[in-house]
C-alpha cells in the first residue's frame, strides 16, 4: 500500500472522529440546556408559592411568589428581600439554608406552626416552596369589599411606616431584626462601610439589651457613633409584642444640645452668682433646690452638704426655722400656712418680706417666678440699711419735734413749690386739722389758704414768685393782718437746693384791734 493511500485513510479516520465528537458534544450541550431550562421552568399549580434561586439571585418565581416579594423591603439582593418578609415566621431559615446543597432537602417549620418552607436542591438551584398548613384543608372565601378594605388598610400602614421620620423596627427574641421601616434601613445603610453590600437583616444600630428593664411607656437614651457625622443621641422605646419586640427611636440631638447649653448656662450663672453678696436659692417646678450660690450659705448658716442634697422647699424652710434664721412663729400650724402662702405668692412674683431675726439681723426676702414653674428666692442682708433708716427716721422725728417746739409757724417748700414740712404752730395758725398729704400742697394752694385768713395784700403774689425764682435770692420780710385784727409778720428765707422757708409770727391775742369791716373784693389787691 502506497504512502499516499495511508495518508488519505488516516485523514478520513481523524475527520470522522472529530465529527463524531462534535456531534456527541452538541447532543450533550442541548440535553444540559434542556435540563436547565426545565429546572428553572415553574408551573403554577393551585397558586403554589415557589422561588428558584441561583445563589442569592432569583431566577424564577410563581405569580403568588412574586406577590410575596412585592411586599419585601428594597434592600440588597433578591435573597435579602425574601428574608425581609419571611424571617419573622422562619427565624432559622437563614442559618439552615447553608446546608441545603449537602442535605438536598430541608423542611423548615414556621414559629407558629401554621406553615412550612420546603427547600430542595435541584441542578445547582435552590427551590423554595412555601406551604400554608391552615389553608390546605380549609378554604376561606372573602368577599370583594372585605378584600379591598384589607388591602387599603395594608397600603395605609405601609405608607405610614415608610414615611414616618422616626426609626421603627422589630426584633426576634434572639435580637435578629425581622422588620424595619425605611428610615431605619436608610440610616443603617449610611453607616455601613463603602464596600459593604446592603443585605437583610440590616445592621443592629443599638444595643437593645439595655432596655430589658425599661417599661413600655419609658425610654432610654442611647448613643450612635457615626464616623462621618460624630455621635448621635436617640430616645429609644421598647414594646413587647408576643415573643417579639417593637422598638421606636426618636432623634434626641436637639434635646441633648439644649441640655448641654442649659448646663453651660447654669455653670456660667453659678460662677456669676458666686460673687454676689445676695443669697440665691432656685427651686425647680418640683420644689427641689436646683441652684444656690455661696452667699446663701453665709447668710443662712446652712451647710453646703445639706444644700447639695437638693432639699425640697419645705425641708429648706424647716431647717431655716430650726437654725433661727427666720422669724419665730407663734405656732407651727400658722407657720405652715404662712409658708404655703409664701410659695403661692412667689409663683405670682409678689412675695417680698422683711425678716427681723432674733440675733438683731434683718433680711429682705423676695420671691420671683421663673420659667417652667421654678421659683427663685433672694436673701439680702439689709441690717445696715435698716440701721441707717432708723437713724434717719430718728433724726427726722427729732427735727420735727424741734420745729414743733417753736412758736413761729414754719413751712418749707422745695424748688418745685411743693410743701415739704411744717410744724404744729403752722397747722394751728391756718386752721389745718392734720398734715396728711402734705407733699401734695403747692405754694399756690398754700397762698390761697393764707389769703382766705388775712386781709387783702400783694404779699402772696410776691411769695409765689420768690419760691419759684431760680438763682440767687435774699431773705426778706413782710407784714399783713389776720381777719381778727392781729398783725402777721411774714419771713421768707432761701434754703439750699432751691428750697424756701416761710415763717409766720402773729401778734399775741388782745394786743390788736379787730378789723371792723371785711372787704368784699379781695381780688383788687391780689389776683389768686
Amino acid at each position: 500500500m502506497s504512502v499516499e493511500l495511508l495518508s488519505t485513510l488516516a485523514s478520513l479516520i481523524i475527520g470522522s472522529l472529530c465529527i463524531a465528537f462534535l456531534a456527541l458534544y452538541g447532543f450533550a450541550w442541548m440535553a444540559a440546556r434542556k435540563e436547565k431550562s426545565e429546572a428553572i421552568t415553574l408551573k403554577d399549580q393551585d397558586n403554589d408559592i415557589v422561588f428558584l434561586f441561583d445563589d442569592e439571585k432569583l431566577v424564577n418565581a410563581t405569580a403568588s411568589a412574586q406577590s410575596v416579594l412585592a411586599a419585601a423591603a428594597d434592600v440588597g439582593s433578591d435573597w435579602s428581600r425574601l428574608l425581609s418578609v419571611t424571617i419573622s415566621k422562619f427565624p432559622t431559615l437563614q442559618k439552615e439554608i447553608i446546608e441545603l446543597a449537602d442535605r438536598g432537602t430541608l423542611i423548615i417549620e414556621s414559629r407558629d406552626g401554621s406553615s412550612v418552607m420546603k427547600c430542595e436542591w435541584r441542578n445547582g438551584l435552590a427551590r423554595l416552596t412555601l406551604l400554608d398548613r391552615e389553608t390546605e384543608h380549609s378554604h376561606i372565601e372573602l368577599d370583594r369589599h372585605s378584600l379591598m378594605a384589607m388591602e387599603h388598610e395594608l397600603e395605609t400602614l405601609r405608607a405610614t411606616t415608610e414615611n414616618v421620620p422616626h426609626l421603627v423596627w422589630r426584633e426576634l427574641a434572639d435580637g435578629t431584626i425581622s422588620w424595619a421601616n425605611a428610615a431605619y434601613i436608610a440610616l443603617a445603610d449610611s453607616m455601613a462601610q463603602n464596600d459593604d453590600i446592603p443585605s437583610w437583616p440590616p445592621t443592629s444600630l443599638f444595643d437593645t439589651s439595655l432596655l430589658a428593664n425599661v417599661g413600655a411607656k419609658e425610654s432610654r437614651r442611647l448613643t450612635l457613633k457615626d464616623q462621618n457625622h460624630g455621635t448621635h443621641w436617640f430616645e429609644v422605646f421598647r414594646f413587647e409584642m408576643g415573643g417579639d419586640f417593637l422598638f421606636t427611636a426618636n432623634s434626641a440631638d436637639h434635646t441633648v444640645k439644649a441640655e448641654e447649653t442649659l448646663r453651660e448656662f447654669t455653670q456660667t450663672l453659678t460662677k456669676t452668682f458666686s460673687h454676689l453678696t445676695i443669697g440665691l436659692a432656685v427651686f425647680d417646678r418640683n420644689r427641689r433646690l436646683a441652684l444656690f450660690n455661696p452667699a446663701l450659705t453665709d447668710l443662712t448658716a446652712l451647710s453646703v452638704e445639706f444644700l447639695i442634697s437638693r432639699p425640697v422647699l419645705t425641708t429648706f424652710l424647716d431647717r431655716l426655722r430650726d437654725s433661727q434664721m427666720m422669724p419665730e412663729p407663734k405656732d407651727y400650724k400658722s407657720w405652715r400656712q404662712e409658708m404655703a402662702a409664701l410659695e403661692s405668692a412667689a409663683e405670682d412674683g409678689t412675695y417680698q418680706e422683711v425678716w427681723t431675726l432674733p440675733g438683731g439681723m434683718t433680711y429682705r426676702i423676695s420671691g420671683r417666678p421663673h420659667p417652667d414653674g421654678a421659683i427663685a428666692f433672694l436673701f439680702e442682708d439689709i441690717s445696715a440699711e435698716m440701721s441707717l433708716t432708723r437713724r434717719f427716721r430718728s433724726e427726722i422725728e427729732t427735727g420735727q419735734a424741734v420745729l414743733d417746739s417753736l412758736s413761729e409757724a414754719i413751712a418749707v417748700f422745695n424748688s418745685e413749690g411743693m410743701l415739704m414740712m411744717a410744724n404744729s404752730a403752722y397747722t394751728s395758725l391756718w386752721g389745718l386739722e392734720q398734715m396728711e398729704g402734705i407733699s401734695e400742697t403747692s405754694i399756690v394752694e398754700a397762698t390761697r389758704i393764707w389769703h382766705s385768713k388775712c386781709a387783702p395784700s400783694p404779699l402772696w403774689n410776691d411769695i409765689r414768685e420768690f419760691v419759684s425764682r431760680v438763682g440767687a435770692r435774699e431773705e426778706w420780710t413782710g407784714t399783713t393782718r389776720l381777719w381778727d385784727g392781729r398783725r402777721l409778720t411774714c419771713r421768707f428765707a432761701p434754703l439750699p437746693s432751691g428750697q424756701t422757708l416761710v415763717g409766720f409770727a402773729p401778734e399775741a391775742r388782745g394786743s390788736a384791734v379787730r378789723l371792723a369791716l371785711r372787704p368784699q373784693a379781695d381780688s383788687q389787691f391780689v389776683e389768686m
